[in-house]
């Protein structure tokens, strides 16, 4: 399987994120996607690739242009105001509050954000660019006939909106690689999400859209991040209604409890008849995950690879979570190898 990476993750290197009360040191680190390529090379999955620049256009094709301008300029905006830690909202657009844009750089940092766990930094535009980049690059090795890839992002994308970035998310690969498909003729595509969170910007993305099925397997928004998205009676809506499927479980949930669900959104994707699908690949339901509450264990991604490879379908694999750095990569390429070995 061809594996697109991009070294300009390391310009994305986050000093803390706010949780439980502290800023602590990030779990999302460029070590998360250095253990995933030692181990695609390795374990000879195939041949690893840099990206090509597709440039902005298919990126709007998902995020609006004033959210892309905002998120490019905020740290040359920051620095010459004389900063250098990390660039983190303090104030968000809450309920009882309007959703106005601010002329200030904070105002505007928290109308762009959704929680404390996306610090900007010097190299977070280029860092998420690339890794943008990086989908849209196995995406079209697909497209000309490759008929599975990985796209080793990093930064992840899943939690990122149209224009909201969160949850280490900033620009979301799977859903820009999605788009990407349908802008060069497929006419459905299913997407696959395995996160142990809910992929909450995906899900918003294609809501309201029948062209792309989103189905998501993930810890129970009621006690686990997001919150305020990934509960089951979200469906879709207009013209997307009947087209999400959230399959929330409860913490400690192992494979016996997992599989079923896989298998659940794999009979409703197989019922849709995807021209290609697009899982996003977390690995944070591993059990020893320090962020997460699954207790899946490295075999069980084997599993996982060779059931999404019975679906039969053309399949890119966009890298999203996973922070048992030491694991990440052995569960990772175990779904990979998963897949090509069934």
């Amino acid at each position: 399987m061809l594996t697109i990476y991009s070294d300009d993750h390391h310009l994305h290197h986050g000093r803390c994120e706010l949780i439980d009360g502290e800023l602590k040191p990030c779990f999302e680190m460029p070590s998360r996607a250095d253990h995933v390529l030692q181990q695609v090379r390795e374990r000879r999955l195939g041949e690893v690739r840099g990206p090509e620049d597709f440039g902005r256009a298919p990126i709007e094709r998902i995020h609006t242009p004033d959210y892309l301008r905002f998120f490019e300029g905020a740290w040359a905006r920051w620095a010459q105001l004389g900063k250098g830690g990390d660039l983190l909202p303090f104030t968000w657009p809450a309920r009882t509050l309007r959703g106005v844009l601010p002329d200030s750089l904070h105002g505007q940092l928290g109308y762009y954000s959704f929680d404390g766990g996306a610090p900007i930094t010097a190299g977070t535009w280029q860092a998420a660019y690339s890794a943008a980049q990086v989908a849209l690059s196995a995406q079209r090795c697909m497209a000309e006939g490759a008929y599975s890839a990985f796209a080793l992002c990093r930064p992840p994308g899943h939690h990122a909106a149209a224009d909201l970035m969160g949850g280490y998310c900033y620009l979301n690969n799977a859903a820009i690689a999605a788009q990407a498909f349908l802008d060069q003729g497929a006419a459905r595509v299913a997407i696959l999400d395995v996160d142990y969170h809910h992929g909450n910007g995906t899900q918003s993305i294609f809501y309201d859209r029948a062209e792309v099925l989103f189905t998501s397997i993930h810890g129970d928004p009621r006690f686990e991040f997001p919150f305020f998205l990934g509960y089951a009676d979200e469906q879709g809506e207009g013209a997307g209604a009947g087209y999400n499927l959230n399959l929330p479980l409860p913490a400690g949930s192992a494979w016996d409890v997992w599989s079923a669900a896989l298998e659940q959104a794999c009979q409703r994707i197989a019922a849709y008849a995807p021209d290609v699908l697009v899982v996003s690949l977390g690995v944070d339901t591993f059990k020893e995950d320090p962020i997460s509450q699954f207790k899946l264990d490295s075999p069980d991604y084997l599993r996982m690879g060779e059931r999404i490879a019975r679906l039969g379908k053309p399949t890119l694999f966009v890298m999203e979570g996973g922070y048992a750095v030491a694991e990440i990569g052995i569960n990772a390429v175990n779904v990979l190898e998963g897949f090509e070995g069934a």
